[in-house]
This record gives C-alpha cells, structure tokens and sequence, in this order.
C-alpha cells in the first residue's frame, strides 16, 4: 500500500469513532500491538530529542524500503509512534520525504495532545524522515 492509502485507512478508521476517548483507547491498543524494538537498539543514539517520554526508534533499509521499528516507555506515546510506523515502514525514502501528513490533522490527532505531546509528535515525524533523507542518500551514491 502507498502512503496515502494507508493514511486514508487510518483516517476511516478514526472516523469509527464517537469521542476522543475511544479514539485514545485505540492508539493504546495500536501502542500494545507494536512489535518490540531489539534491545540492542534501545541506545541514546536512538532516542527522540524533543519527546516528553522516552521513544526509541531504528531503522535500516531492506531492499531499498525503510523499514523502522520503535517502543516508547509511555503507553499513549507508544500508541502515536506505532502510527507513525505504520505509515512510513516498508516505504521508499523518497516517498517517506515527500509524504502529506494532513492525517495528523484530519483524525484530529494534534489538536488532543497535550503541547508537549504534540511537539514530540512533531519530533517523531522529524526524526523518521532524517532516516529516510539518510537512506535517500546512501541509494544515490
């Protein structure tokens, strides 16, 4: 699946949803699905700089596709990087680089987070696409 229709997923998804209360409830259980990152990557190195909790994030390329994985000591936090993943993992850098993130806005996602969340929401964003820019760039050499 592309970006867009995984994010057009997503936005279906959400709109499932009576309140914001549920819609928490399913990022925790998206947070709980989350395949665990290797401990070996649970390094400083790896650490989002501008996240309230910690989140921990790796990714490598395999076949010419980013493919991340991540954990996060805080279970809501968890829940907002496992959809980030699913949005960017298995994709191609240039279109992790070049992706539209108006779903953040369109599932409402930002404007019920707390300011500090949402800057840590912005930090997670940042720092997948630096891997993709990183990845782009080692396949042009």
């Amino acid at each position: 699946m592309t970006i867009k229709e995984i994010q057009e997923e997503i936005v279906d998804e959400f709109s499932m949803f009576d309140d914001w209360m549920e819609r928490y409830e399913y990022i925790i259980e998206l947070g709980k699905s989350l395949p665990l990152i290797a401990s070996a990557h649970k390094t400083e190195d790896n650490i989002i700089k501008g996240c309230q909790s910690k989140v921990w994030v790796q990714g490598e390329l395999k076949e010419d596709l980013v493919v991340f994985s991540a954990d996060s000591d805080a279970i809501l936090t968890k829940g907002i990087i496992a959809l980030l993943l699913r949005v960017f993992s298995n994709q191609k850098p240039q279109d992790i680089l070049n992706a539209d993130m108006s779903f953040i806005d369109d599932i409402g996602l930002k404007e019920h987070l707390s300011a500090t969340r949402a800057n840590g929401l912005l930090s997670m964003i940042k720092q997948l696409k630096l891997y993709a820019m990183a990845f782009q760039t080692k396949l042009m050499q």
